[in-house]
């Protein structure tokens, strides 16, 4: 489209200007091909390199329904329940949970938040 709208505002002396630009891209120079070649090839690795690091995220997570996040789930819960709903809003009351089944769900929390924190700061010592 440009250069039918080129032919027609100047002829021949741009037309000629545009067939000489064409044919040095065209012809290119070695180093030009060798670079360009160089940085599509970048390209491909970088999106490969998110591909598999999106694969990885999803590796360490797992699925909605492992035991340890259906674990997680159940105590997000519970605590959003008594500390949300029976002591912000004030609209019911759950009885404290006593004896082994409070000891388990302490450890269970404390095993939750304290696998996530010592493995990012392992990652971070060892950098990985």
């Amino acid at each position: 489209m440009f250069a039918a709208i080129a032919s027609i505002i100047a002829g021949p002396f741009i037309n000629g200007a545009l067939d000489a630009y064409r044919a040095k891209l065209d012809s290119g120079n070695t180093r030009e091909r060798i670079v360009a070649d160089l940085a599509g090839r970048e390209l491909e690795v970088q999106k490969r390199e998110a591909e598999v690091n999106a694969e990885y995220k999803r590796a360490l997570i797992g699925n909605w329904y492992e035991p340890i996040n259906l674990i997680g789930y159940i105590i997000v819960i519970y605590i959003a329940k008594v500390v949300v709903w029976d002591s912000m809003l004030g609209l019911g009351s759950t009885p404290a949970v006593r004896g082994a089944v409070g000891e388990w769900m302490g450890l269970v929390v404390l095993f939750l938040v304290g696998k996530r924190t010592t493995e990012n700061v392992v990652g971070r010592i060892w950098g990985k």
